[in-house]
Order: C-alpha cells, then sequence, then structure tokens
C-alpha cells in the first residue's frame, strides 16, 4: 500500500473568530495554503487572511458534496476542511472516513452545538436523547417524542419547515404542554439567540437558518378542573421514566371504558393496573365506584398517586404486590369482590388464575374486560370465561395517528389491541 504523506485537517469551529482557535490551529492555519470552507460561512473564514498571514492561501467554497471530495483527492500537499463543531457527530467526518483512509483524516473537534446550548441553558444534558432531522426524514424524531425523554435536542434542517414539522409532531402526539421548547440561534456565534416558544402561536419570522431545538420537560401543576370529561390525553398520567409507555393510550383506554358499561355504585379492580389510567378515569366518570388498583411493579402506588391527585380522584385501595400473592395468600372474602374486572399487564397463566378464582363470585350483569396483543391466548381466555357463564366477544382496535413530514403526512400505526369482554349470564 502506498505510504500517504499529506493530511486532511477537519477543524470543527464554533465561532468565526481567528483568536477563538487555539494556538496549534492558528499556526496549523496559518502554514497551510489549501483551505476548504463550506459556503454558507465561506466569507467568515475567508477573512481569516487578514491576520498577517505571510503564505499565500487557496479557498475552496465546499458544499459537502461530491465536489469537495474530488477536490481534496486532487490535493497533493496537507489541507484543512473547516468544519462545524465535531466532524464525527452528525458532521462530514462519516463521509470523509468512507472515501479515505484513516491515516490521511486528522480531526480536531470543537464543542457541539448541543453542548453549547445546554451550557447556555444551564441543564445537565447527560441523559439527554439526541435526534438530527438535517437532511433525514423524521422517523427517529417521531420514535423519540413517543419515548418521551426527559431532555430531546433536535439537529434542524436550514430551511424553517424542519421547526413546522416539530411543532405538528408535538401537536400530532398530543405534547405540546409537555416539553417547554428552546429555540437556539447561531449558538456561540455573534448573533446567538435563545429563546423560548409558545407553539400554541405562530413561530417568529425572524429566525436564523443556523438554529437547533432543546425540548425539556415542562413543570406543569395538573388541574381537575382543565381536563376533559372522557377521553384524558396520555401525557396528563405520571409513569416509569425508563418505560414511559407503560400506558394504555388513549383510543384503547377510550373503548375499555366503554366495554366495562360502569355502573353509578359498585366496586372495579384493575389488576396491572400500571400508572393507573384506566381504573382512574372510571373513577372521575364514575366516582362513587370502588376502585382497588393492583401491580406488583415497584414505585406503581407512587405513581397510582400522583395521577389520581392530577385527576382529582381517590381509589379505595393500591396493593404494591402480585396478584397471585392476593389471591393466593390473602383471605379474598376480606374484599370487596368486583362488579368490574379489568385484567392487564400479566402473563396468560396468571390472567387464567385470576378469571378461575375471582370470577366465581361475581353477579349476573357483572363484566369482565381483557386487552390483549397477543392473540395466540385468546382461545384459552375466551373458553374459561365462557366456562364461567361469562358471554363473550372480541374486538381489535386498530388506530392510526396522523404526523406531518416533509412530504405533507402519513399516517402511523398505534400497536392493535384485542379487547375480550366478558358479561356473567347466570
Amino acid at each position: 500500500m502506498t505510504e500517504v504523506n499529506r493530511k486532511i485537517h477537519v477543524i470543527g469551529i464554533n465561532s468565526y473568530k481567528f483568536e477563538d482557535l487555539s494556538f496549534r490551529l492558528q499556526n496549523l492555519f496559518l502554514e497551510t495554503e489549501n483551505i476548504a470552507v463550506p459556503n454558507s460561512y465561506f466569507e467568515e473564514i475567508k477573512s481569516w487572511r487578514e491576520n498577517g498571514l505571510l503564505k499565500k492561501k487557496s479557498f475552496f467554497s465546499s458544499k459537502s458534496n461530491n465536489e469537495l471530495i474530488n477536490w481534496l483527492r486532487s490535493q497533493k500537499n496537507d489541507v484543512i476542511l473547516i468544519s462545524r463543531g465535531d466532524p464525527l457527530w452528525f458532521g462530514i467526518g462519516r463521509i470523509l472516513l468512507e472515501s479515505f483512509s484513516k491515516d490521511e483524516l486528522s480531526f480536531y473537534p470543537s464543542n457541539t452545538c448541543i453542548q453549547l446550548a445546554f451550557s447556555k441553558l444551564k441543564i445537565p444534558w447527560q441523559d439527554n436523547f439526541n435526534v438530527s432531522i438535517h437532511g433525514r426524514d423524521t422517523t427517529k424524531l417521531v420514535e423519540a417524542l413517543k419515548s418521551r425523554p426527559s431532555s430531546l435536542s433536535i439537529i434542524t434542517d436550514s430551511n424553517n419547515i424542519s421547526l413546522e414539522i416539530i411543532k405538528q409532531n408535538l401537536s400530532e402526539l398530543n405534547l405540546i404542554d409537555f416539553y417547554d421548547f428552546w429555540l437556539c440561534e447561531e449558538i456561540g456565534f455573534d448573533n446567538e439567540n435563545i429563546r423560548k416558544l409558545n407553539l400554541k402561536e405562530s413561530l417568529p419570522s425572524d429566525i436564523s437558518s443556523l438554529n437547533v431545538v432543546v425540548l425539556t420537560k415542562a413543570k406543569k401543576n395538573y388541574s381537575n378542573d382543565i381536563l376533559p370529561l372522557f377521553g384524558i390525553s396520555d401525557h396528563i398520567f405520571k409513569t416509569f421514566d425508563d418505560r414511559p409507555n407503560l400506558l394504555t393510550k388513549r383510543e384503547v383506554r377510550i373503548q375499555i371504558l366503554a366495554d366495562l358499561e360502569l355502573p353509578k355504585n359498585g366496586v372495579i379492580w384493575d389488576i396491572g393496573a400500571g400508572c393507573g389510567s384506566i381504573g382512574l378515569e372510571a373513577l372521575k366518570l364514575r366516582p362513587n365506584l370502588d376502585l382497588f388498583c393492583i401491580d406488583k411493579r415497584i414505585g406503581s402506588k407512587a405513581l397510582i398517586l400522583e395521577n389520581s391527585k392530577r385527576l382529582g380522584v381517590i381509589p379505595k385501595f393500591i396493593f404494591e404486590e402480585d396478584i397471585i400473592n392476593i389471591l393466593n395468600r390473602r383471605d379474598l372474602s376480606s374484599f370487596e369482590k368486583p362488579n368490574r374486572l379489568l385484567i392487564g399487564g400479566c402473563n396468560k397463566k396468571t390472567k387464567l388464575q385470576i378469571i378461575h378464582k375471582v370470577t366465581q363470585d361475581m353477579n349476573i350483569g357483572d363484566i369482565v374486560v381483557i386487552p390483549i396483543v397477543d392473540i395466540q391466548t385468546i382461545r384459552e381466555l375466551k373458553e374459561e370465561l365462557e366456562d364461567k357463564n361469562f358471554k363473550t366477544n372480541i374486538n381489535l382496535i386498530q388506530t392510526y395517528k396522523s404526523l406531518s413530514i416533509a412530504e405533507g403526512m402519513r399516517l402511523e400505526p398505534n400497536n392493535p389491541v384485542f379487547l375480550v369482554k366478558g358479561k356473567k349470564q347466570i
């Protein structure tokens, strides 16, 4: 293999000022004749030659395309390529490594725009989730928003259409009130501007094309007065930080609550309650019900208590305990028998045990609802309910949400859920 003698020095900057470079990089710039600069800030870097340069400079205006690669290949001596931030972080570095050997390349990263943005906002960023939609579709952005991280940084495209798409995606996923929206423009440069936007208003018209967005979880005071009677948005419910999707989605929850045919008075058991979204919304609709929430996950009781405050309801009992332990070790005669039984969040064997032990004491007209994602378990659960004199039916819930993309709109499917319903006959 031919030994490579020349170097491509890839220098990341977050300032247009020559003096902000380290002395080492200043000297490298002074000593190097051929320099490639992105055309978006070509004139600013070209002005550095006014710093008493002794060596002639040849500047190449780069569009980060094949012309740049061909120009770099044509150079026989060392060259400099100016980049933004860290070239190996959503930058030109990946493309260079695909086109040149590692021996030819030297990287000199600067602070990334995201690192600078968090330093300006004075927010820790070790748990931050980062997404780039610069020249990319928004699939990963939507996935990230669905996971509801505590903070999310977004590298935007140079046109402000990407900001509109972020705004629309937040609205479509019912997250407008969940996050504070920080627009960070020209971070590290003279015209740096950071502002918190109200997404219920139109975006400003004076936005710089050099911008990034930081979303931070908003601190909200939840009031029962502003909640709808029915169909509460998912973001209202607090859930586990590491398992943000551990709740029944609004569209499925609405159907479950309808299938439960909630009476004015009675007892409802919510087994595998998670954050309590179904049982607590049932209690909001029917305040005279006695709600028993049961979930074995450590921390579930605190979640359910927090969500009960947000909804302005009070469950009668919350058991942070495995339902099997309750069925095997507790005297069930001390429990009020359920008129409505919701069974979720456990395996098929446990569901069958619950049906076997709990439903035999339920009265005519009492209802069991079981949400299922595994089609293989339906037949056995249906047969077990029918063996206990329940008339059954099965409903498949498949919903789609519209999500904005650069080309217009796409429909994003939610996971299908089967609802097995049983109503006691005799």
